[in-house]
């Protein structure tokens, strides 16, 4: 190799490229400010701020069309000027996801770069990917030991390695929110032995706890049906005050009597579901509600007081406001004057397995009047909690009111008996509902007995009808055995 070749160096030469990125043209043409000319002195236009705060005093001027962009035909909609508005409505079930689109509606957390575990690789340099994971040094041997299994002495140099507190989990992984359980439940326990070492969870400030109560179940409160049904307004049924009207509070929400027509169709569309439940989405019992509201707003508070179970007067006579006008015997009443009709708009229905799952409701009691008196287990201090087995949003009634406005309703449904007005008692309930609240209150998860109790008394019910059809067989068949008798007497007779 000569000496030229060992003094061979190889430069590079970088070039810089200029690449043109300019703006296309805005659309509209140049608008003509007047802006007011006071120098440069004053600082107004060589602010960074000038040209947004330029841009958020200007409005835009839009020129939209009659249509505002976006046209409607409603002429090849099926059903629309009928009162059938289903074709341009969501569907109440989604359809499925079909395979080759669920890969674009993943969640955006899982769409970045997987983390590498640590690999043990001499070779490989401490890049991004694998500088953020520490390693574990090994601890150096002693040269003037030798490595024996008798050597005390090196036995006796020998420490433990401690082991590093494991890292934290991503944030809403299933890992972290474990740790989080965790950590509340010593900190509850923590808590429960020494108040003052009980922190807030966002004001780090000087804030110390001055009381605590227990977050129980109020078995006393259980409704026949097991939970309660939460119901949503899509929009405000009363007139909109500056105040709140309490009589909201004593709303009541009649369920309206489903036509023959629409039983039909809610029946095949369960056994549709009970064949073929993976591809075959289940039917809701989408109700229709007629909404009644007391007269006056003390009417509203008197019917309340009924429902207090710690008000000493509440069984007397005088908290009616209204006289009975249809039996016309003079006892009180509360009238709840109609307000409108609703239909359901959206809903969803839980299970006794998951009523406490998604949804409670709390009640905060500050007092232990009851308890002291004895009265019932839920009359102690305390947060209540009661299940939601149903969650319902409900809009004004359009269907039918556009069907009964044009005068053409659907097939097999008749004009619907408005109650204009209810008048409202309240008593105490039967022995059978007695015996209803009593079982939820010994099971709050769910009592099923009453399921096996109707599937008992259905297949009681098909044995009858079968004894029954099979009895009428057997009286046809001597009848028609009778009958060809006689008919063989008389032909014997003639002959």
């Amino acid at each position: 190799m000569s000496q030229r070749d060992k003094n061979y160096q190889q430069d590079y030469y970088i070039a810089r490229i200029r690449y043109s990125n300019a703006l296309p043209p805005p659309p509209i043409p140049p608008k003509l400010l007047a802006i007011p000319s006071v120098g440069l002195a004053s600082g107004q236009y060589t602010n960074p701020n000038f040209a947004s705060r330029l841009a958020r005093t200007q409005p835009l001027n839009i020129e939209a069309d009659g249509e505002l962009g976006m046209p409607l035909d409603l002429v090849g909609m099926p059903g629309v000027f009928d009162g059938d508005e289903s074709s341009i409505q969501a569907p109440i079930q989604p359809p499925p996801i079909h395979p080759h689109d669920r890969a674009l509606l993943r969640p955006l957390g899982s769409l970045g770069k997987p983390k590498s575990q640590n690999q043990g690789v001499s070779f490989l340099r401490r890049t991004e990917y694998i500088s953020n994971t520490p390693t574990v040094s090994r601890p150096k041997a002693d040269p003037f030991l030798r490595p024996s299994a008798g050597n005390s002495a090196a036995a006796a140099l020998k420490r433990p390695i401690k082991r590093k507190a494991s890292p934290e989990p991503d944030k809403g992984t299933p890992a972290w929110i474990k740790r989080r359980i965790e950590k509340s439940f010593e900190a509850a326990a923590l808590g429960l032995v020494d108040r003052t070492k009980v922190k807030h969870p966002s004001k780090r400030g000087n804030c110390t706890i001055t009381d605590s109560f227990p977050l129980l179940p109020d078995l006393e409160a259980f409704p026949d049906s097991g939970a309660y049904v939460t119901v949503k307004f899509q929009t405000n049924p009363v007139t909109a005050t500056d105040s709140y009207d309490t009589r909201m509070l004593s709303g009541i929400l009649k369920p309206i009597t489903r036509s023959q027509a629409e039983d039909e169709a809610y029946q095949q569309a369960y056994e549709a579901w009970a064949r073929d439940p993976d591809h075959t989405p289940k039917p809701l019992q989408m109700m229709n509600y007629d909404f009644y509201l007391p007269q006056d707003v003390k009417t509203g508070e008197r019917f309340r007081q009924k429902f207090d179970v710690d008000n000493p007067d509440k069984d007397k006579e005088s908290l009616y406001t209204g006289t009975d006008t249809i039996r016309g015997d003079g006892h009180g009443v509360f009238k709840f004057p109609r307000v409108r009709a609703y239909e359901t708009a959206m809903e969803k229905e839980m299970d006794h397995h998951t009523k406490y799952s998604e949804e409670v409701i709390l009640a905060y009691r500050g007092d232990e009047t009851g308890r002291r008196r004895g009265e019932d287990d839920s009359s102690q201090k305390g947060v209540y909690y009661y299940p939601v087995m149903q969650r319902t949003t409900i809009r004004n009634q359009r269907t039918k009111n556009i069907a009964r406005t044009i005068g053409v309703l659907p097939q097999g449904e008749e004009e619907e008996v408005r109650v204009g007005e209810l008048e409202v008692t309240v008593g105490e309930p039967s022995e059978e509902l007695r015996a209803e609240l009593e079982r939820f209150k010994s099971m709050p998860v769910g009592y099923f007995g009453g399921e096996d109790e109707e599937e008992e008394q259905e297949e009681e019910g098909q044995e009858e009808r079968r004894e029954s059809v099979g009895s009428d067989d057997r009286e046809r068949y001597e009848e028609r055995r009778e009958v060809s008798e006689g008919e063989e007497d008389a032909e014997g007779d003639e002959d």
